[in-house]
């Protein structure tokens, strides 16, 4: 297969992982609305979320991964997204809503940030450790 997602989770593309178990795997987006923004998605591919058998193991995941986005940036509002269209594998994107950011409306879906290499690293360095502490 030619999919993105899928040569993610073989490892044949790199990406700041955060999450792995045997079925899911959680990175952070290279084109962030907001810094922590994650994409969540099962190893295995299957084109839409609602065709992921293990649905409750899989919203179990995201919600782990929400709680650790609320610890790590100090927020009440993480944004779940599903739309299914960038990318032909199933994915959620949890996107940490933060001060200044147009918090309490709509996320803007053109506002990509720019975040280098090595603050995405530290980024996902703390959201791993949230991760291990919850």
């Amino acid at each position: 297969m030619d999919c993105v997602f899928c040569k993610i989770s073989r490892r044949e593309i790199p990406a700041e992982i955060i999450y792995e178990d045997n079925d899911f795997l959680a990175f952070l987006d290279i084109r962030p609305l907001n810094p922590g923004h994650t994409l969540v998605i099962p190893k295995k591919h299957y084109r839409w979320v609602w065709d992921v058998p293990e649905a409750r193991e899989y919203f179990e995941v995201t919600r782990k991964i929400a709680v650790a986005l609320k610890q790590v940036f100090e927020t009440e509002y993480v944004v779940s997204l599903i739309f299914g269209e960038e990318v032909s594998h199933a994915h959620i994107w949890l996107v940490p809503r933060l001060k200044g950011d147009g918090h309490g409306n709509a996320i803007n879906l053109k506002n990509v940030k720019q975040i280098n290499a090595k603050e995405m690293k530290s980024i996902g360095e703390k959201i791993r450790n949230a991760l291990k502490n919850n």
